[in-house]
């Protein structure tokens, strides 16, 4: 099939285009992407309201990412998903970097907001659409697993790109928001990192105007993160790389060095970045970087 079709009757509304086949909450206007090229896979189970598409045209992939529709795991306003990509679209340009997907072009449909991407060959780090909850760490065909398994200086050079890219992020007076293992692409044949999704980061100062709910994953958020009025900032991404660093290494939220893989000295470093005490942790990522490339140096 090389066109969209849908199927009208009822609660979800199924979709197809050729050979690739998603459900949404309702109805909704597709035809825009026709002249992109031909869809070969679909993101459509995404909590942010988003939908994502990899496209092909005369031998070329790109990565689509889209706002206006309804997904099924999403349960806001579609407009509201409409205006925070919107308002990502600068952070593309503004933090540009080897490290990063890189944006070519974007553009408002009749009925949302279109995202264009270079396609990065990789897997999502949590992949929670193919392997959720306790797959995710245990079969061995999830990219996290696969992950995990791989030598400790493959990761360690994965997670140099990681707080390299965010040493990068603070030198330009961002701060990172929203960033945890499903913002990072691995590509296992090639042994590149990339990261994909920086639509939340925010221009430094930044405060927490949510509470609890601030945007990212628990087990990479820093306390800051979950209190109404807290600063949001470099000490706040120094927790976040340290709760990384122990996602990649260690035991996740479970800091103890039993399940800690990378020696004594970059565990003392990675312990301090996540420290509850503001006051004790790194004063900035490149501060923790520096420290975490002596430790790894011994």
């Amino acid at each position: 099939m090389d066109h969209l079709s849908t199927k009208t009757s009822g609660f979800p509304v199924g979709f197809s285009f050729n050979d690739v086949t998603f459900q949404l909450q309702e109805q909704h206007d597709f035809t825009w992407l026709r002249s992109l090229g031909k869809v070969f896979c679909v993101f459509d189970q995404q909590d942010s309201g988003n939908i994502c598409f990899g496209i092909e045209k005369d031998g070329k992939k790109k990565f689509v990412k889209y706002a206006g529709a309804r997904p099924l795991d999403f349960s806001g306003n579609p407009q509201d998903a409409v205006s925070r990509l919107t308002a990502a679209i600068p952070l593309y340009s503004t933090l540009n970097h080897p490290h990063l997907i890189q944006l070519v072009d974007h553009f408002r449909t009749d009925n949302g907001y279109a995202a264009i991407f270079e396609w990065a060959e990789g897997e999502c780090l949590h992949s929670h659409w193919s392997f959720a909850d306790a797959p995710k760490y245990t079969h061995p065909d999830s990219p996290f697993y696969k992950y995990k398994h791989m030598p400790i200086n493959k990761r360690l050079k994965s997670l140099d790109t990681i707080f390299s890219f965010h040493t990068y992020v603070e030198s330009k007076g961002y701060v990172a928001v929203d960033f945890y293992d499903g913002s990072i692409l691995y590509d296992f044949s090639n042994h590149v990192t990339k990261i994909c999704d920086i639509d939340f980061y925010r221009k430094a100062p930044a405060v927490n105007d949510i509470g609890g709910n601030f945007w990212g994953a628990k087990r990479s958020k820093a306390p800051e993160e979950f209190e109404l009025g807290a600063p949001i900032d470099s000490k706040t991404n120094v927790f976040t790389m340290g709760a990384l660093a122990f996602g990649l290494l260690g035991g996740e939220m479970d800091h103890s060095f039993s399940k800690w893989e990378a020696g004594k000295l970059l565990y003392e470093v990675a312990l301090r970045a996540v420290s509850e005490d503001r006051e004790l942790r790194y004063q900035n990522v490149n501060t923790f970087k520096s420290f975490w490339d002596e430790a790894k140096g011994f």
